[in-house]
């Protein structure tokens, strides 16, 4: 019984996986024609430490969308994380020792209005992550003013995104590292994981079998929203302060990180293992096109193009 809810993607056989894996092979050595450092230890970990950003908020999205649901809240969650843990500074010291909790906090107040509408409310996803964003989107612009935010990320974010606990290993590698794990025993050891991929196979199956559905979309959209935001947290660490709309580059590239990596738009299917390949994927290209000195119009087209063409090869297929 429990093969049909966890499927064999989870043990590494999905197709998908060694296409993203592939395609990341030739972006490497595509990558190497154009620039003889591409390859080089340096800048692959500079493009790690670039894709554990992307990486964090990604796994919550693939959390949400295991589910068969969808989070476009993420850009304000992101900027509304970052743009909290940073005005906790203005607090003093325990301001700032609590600047990192309460950015998270943010986030996952924001995926519990959510995971509410959506669970308990039977509000499509779509609709109220996308209202969601727009009144987050708002009470930032009233609380900044509709202007920059003055206040500076604390040592602790900036540690967290561009230290070096390991040498020569960016701290925001091992946050990925850590959320990686920990996503990793939640979708293959506990209850929660087995019930994700069962309400995406099918809801109402998932119900029948005594699984709380409400409980477990509702825990799924706080941990998207807690991830967006620890993103945002990262990312203001990285650039030592937040800013206005820092999260809007980020909806479509996860959304495209879990798709690209094998899990099922509509829920049910899925690996993090893909997920990764996905996130490491989508940074490469990105690197590839700007090595490449290719304007902003030409990358647009390329990356959609490539997104579609992964998408109709792999993405479409049912689940079992």
């Amino acid at each position: 019984m429990r093969q049909s809810i966890v499927p064999l993607r989870l043990r590494g056989r999905d197709p998908a996986v060694a296409i993203a894996f592939a395609c990341i092979l030739l972006l490497l050595l595509g990558g190497s024609i154009y620039s003889s450092n591409f390859l080089s230890p340096d800048y692959l970990l500079q493009q790690l430490k670039v894709a554990s950003f992307l990486g964090v908020i990604a796994t919550g999205m693939m959390m949400v969308i295991l589910l068969g649901q969808i989070d476009l809240s993420v850009p304000w969650t992101v900027t509304a994380g970052a743009m909290m843990a940073c005005a906790a500074t203005a607090y003093g010291t325990s301001g700032s020792f609590l600047a990192i909790p309460f950015g998270i906090a943010c986030g996952a107040a924001i995926g519990f209005v959510n995971g509410l509408a959506v669970a308990y409310l039977r509000i499509p996803s779509m609709i109220i992550t996308l209202a969601t964003n727009a009144v987050v989107q708002g009470l930032m612009v009233v609380y900044t003013g509709g202007f920059s935010p003055q206040d500076s990320a604390t040592p602790a974010m900036r540690f967290l995104a561009t230290g070096h606990t390991i040498p020569s290993v960016p701290n925001g590698v091992l946050v990925w590292l850590a959320v990686g794990i920990l996503a990793v025993f939640l979708l293959t050891r506990t209850t929660f994981g087995r019930s994700l991929y069962a309400i995406g196979n099918r809801e109402r199956a998932a119900y029948m079998s005594g699984i709380d559905t409400r409980r477990i979309a509702l825990l799924a959209f706080v941990i998207s929203g807690s991830l967006s935001a620890l993103g945002g947290v990262l990312l203001a660490g990285y650039a030592s302060k937040a800013s206005q709309s820092m999260g809007d580059a980020y909806l479509l590239p996860s959304i495209a990180a879990v798709v690209l990596g094998g899990t099922h738009v509509l829920g049910g299917k899925g690996s993090y293992l893909g997920t990764v390949a996905g996130v490491i994927l989508i940074t490469l290209l990105q690197s590839i096109l700007s090595v490449m000195q290719i304007e902003e119009a030409g990358r647009q087209l390329i990356y959609g193009v490539v997104i579609i063409g992964m998408l109709l090869l792999y993405g479409r297929q049912k689940p079992n």
